[in-house]
């Protein structure tokens, strides 16, 4: 779906005596492909062909060649969208050379998308669609590119019905191989909305499209993947960890497999409508190294977090290189906001401040991801801030994030992390108030770990107010559901909570049953299986004085670098942040 296609083959008819079309044409693809690119010699050279007075084909076609030149290798986009625009006009009122009207149009749209005009864009859009039905592939990648367009602008419902027309022409095109992209974006978006009914829906359509439709190799497996990932990203929206498993394990399987596949030596389909794929190979790679950290973080595993996150920010910065796919920085801020969340979990605040400083300068330099993260940049800071035990500045991120947000899952993540602020600060009637809209019993998710997490905030508030058998009552529900889906973080943070409780009640034998596991599980699994007692007791003594000492160093760490002072911010875009000199963390 490349734009720069070689200019030469593309050439509507021509008159014999049009061979300076010919000669010019050719001369401008000789600069264009030379090694440097001379673009400006090559601009010059289509610029000349104005001068004879071009037949309307080839004066279209030539203001499509200027427009996606201008576009692609120089700043000059109102240029780009002048050229663009008078090819489009021109066409209206030319009936054939259809594929460079559609190319217009397309291009158009993306030039006007770039400028933040996407008002502009529909109309071209649409217009485009109701006249390409006879042309496969233009028909679809139209489609395909307004939908996307209603996604970012987060209207989901048009993005859908388009995405459904799609999946529908697909098939009257006889390319199930298109249908499943159209109807497995479609489950993607159904997913953004929550709407986990109808994505099963559409993953049960697919799963047997799938496996019956017969394409080539690469295109099978890389069905495969995506199927696979927003399955993975189902259980993992449902909070269902230890579900997923088996899902992760053969997603983890396909994208080895599609890996050593080589799509040159594939035969191209002779059906334009299967002209398509999804995410190149390398980019497929860094999702599923994406996903799997984001299981890791949620079942509480913080060293193979580290670990995926590591190889996959390696991954994106050796493509980023060759190709600064903006999708690349999408996956880059995903995946610090998730290793921020690891880093603070291990009391690393120092690197975790650094990566959000990091995490702004992508926003920096992608202003349209600061429009879908800018909720979870303030959270992150909010979670800093905790650890920091600036409970001021905490109060005030949590709440600029909750202002900025429209997501329920992440609402609701918010607000028990700020009721556990209120609770640490003493405001009882904030907390109250809070812990009526998150009350577990009747929370408005389908979110196992986050209803998990809320009984254990709720536990946690009724500890505080010494209501101890309540305490118990909503902490045993959390243990529950954590126990159930593997949610191990939560369940040692229960386990913790409840020895406290029943250690204020003074019975300390089961104080001692509720600690021990959760010791177990949290740091000391094989530790005490080799261990008498009194080598346990020394080493339980080293260790908490060691791990005490290296928090008390990061504190004082954190609290100096300039990058603290982000705490402060809560109104605006992103503060200007500096790329880190020869961090090894940086790879932008």
């Amino acid at each position: 779906m490349g734009q720069e296609s070689n200019m030469a083959a593309v050439v509507p008819q021509i008159q014999q005596n049009d061979s300076w079309y010919l000669s010019l044409l050719g001369l401008a693809e000789a600069f264009r492909t030379a090694s440097p690119p001379k673009i400006k010699l090559c601009i010059h050279c289509l610029e000349s062909i104005f001068q004879f007075k071009p037949p309307p084909q080839i004066e279209m076609r030539t203001h499509v060649q200027l427009g996606t030149l201008l576009f692609t290798h120089t700043k000059n986009t109102d240029l780009a969208r002048s050229h663009l625009e008078k090819a489009w006009h021109l066409s209206q009122s030319l009936n054939s050379f259809d594929d460079v009207k559609f190319e217009a149009a397309s291009i158009l749209a993306e030039i006007y998308q770039h400028m933040n005009q996407p008002q502009l864009a529909k109309p071209v859009l649409r217009k485009a669609i109701g006249i390409s039905q006879q042309s496969a592939y233009w028909h679809c990648r139209l489609i395909f590119q307004l939908a996307q367009i209603h996604t970012f602008e987060k209207d989901y419902i048009s993005s859908c019905e388009l995405l459904g027309l799609g999946a529908d022409y697909a098939c009257m095109a006889n390319s199930e191989y298109t249908r499943c992209l159209f109807l497995l974006s479609k489950g993607m978006l159904l997913l953004l909305e929550k709407k986990l009914t109808e994505v099963h829906q559409v993953l049960s359509t697919c799963g047997g499209l799938i496996e019956s439709c017969r394409n080539n190799p690469t295109h099978q497996e890389s069905l495969k993947v995506f199927f696979l990932v927003l399955q993975v990203c189902h259980f993992l929206v449902a909070g269902q960890v230890k579900s997923v498993k088996p899902c992760l394990k053969q997603l983890q399987q396909s994208i080895q497999a599609i890996t050593v596949l080589h799509s040159d030596d594939e035969p191209p389909s002779s059906n334009p409508a299967d002209l398509f794929h999804w995410l190149p190979k390398e980019h497929m790679c860094v999702l599923v190294y994406l996903v799997t950290v984001m299981h890791s973080m949620q079942a509480g595993y913080m060293d193979k977090a580290q670990k995926y996150t590591d190889k996959a920010l390696l991954q994106i910065g050796k493509l980023k290189i060759l190709d600064s796919h903006p999708i690349l920085s999408a996956f880059q801020l995903m995946l610090l906001e998730h290793i921020i969340m690891c880093r603070l979990v291990l009391g690393n605040k120092s690197l975790a401040i650094q990566e959000i400083s990091q995490a702004c300068l992508v926003c920096q330099q992608q202003p349209r991801l600061f429009t879908l993260h800018g909720a979870q940049l303030h959270t992150l800071l909010g979670l800093y801030s905790m650890s920091m035990n600036c409970m001021e500045s905490a109060e005030a991120q949590f709440t600029t994030a909750l202002r900025l947000t429209s997501q329920t899952e992440l609402w609701i993540f918010i607000s028990l992390n700020l009721a556990i602020v209120y609770l640490r600060c003493g405001k009882q009637h904030e907390t109250i108030t809070l812990l009526e809209r998150i009350n577990p019993e009747n929370l408005a998710t389908s979110s196992h770990s986050l209803k998990a997490a809320a009984f254990y905030v709720k536990g946690l508030q009724s500890f505080f107010q010494t209501r101890y058998n309540e305490a118990k009552r909503y902490l045993r529900e959390a243990l529950k559901l954590s126990n159930t889906e593997d949610l191990n973080r939560l369940t040692a943070c229960s386990l913790v909570l409840l020895g406290h409780i029943f250690l204020s009640l003074g019975n300390s034998r089961e104080s001692l049953n509720m600690v021990m596991p959760a010791m177990q599980l949290a740091l000391l699994k094989d530790l005490y299986q080799i261990s008498g007692d009194s080598i346990r007791e020394g080493e339980g003594y080293q260790m908490h004085a060691t791990f005490s000492q290296q928090l008390l160093k990061d504190h004082f760490q954190s609290s100096q670098q300039p990058e603290h002072n982000l705490i402060q911010w809560t109104e605006g875009p992103c503060p200007v942040q500096q790329p880190p000199d020869g961090a090894s963390t940086s790879l932008l």
